[in-house]
């Protein structure tokens, strides 16, 4: 299904930026331009948002970790 979406959403998508790039292309260039740029940009898309989501997770564990510190600093043994 996702495939699909992706087909459907390439011909759309290339049938808008050959209009935006004013190329004058028959209907099987738009549509194959699309997907191409559809899977290309996709891959591109989920590389950096995996990026981001491993930096995200680093600044948790960082923050997870300061806030332990502040606790046992706080509220460990040996403090009132």
């Amino acid at each position: 299904m996702a495939i699909l979406a992706l087909i459907i959403i390439g011909a759309a998508a290339g049938l808008i930026a050959t209009r935006l790039m004013n190329v004058q292309t028959d209907l099987v260039t738009t549509i194959s331009i699309g997907i191409f740029g559809a899977l290309v940009g996709g891959l591109a898309l989920r590389f950096l948002l995996s990026l981001a989501g491993m930096a995200a997770g680093f600044v948790g564990a960082i923050l997870g970790a300061v806030a332990l510190i502040w606790l046992w600093e706080k509220y460990g043994p040996g403090r009132r």
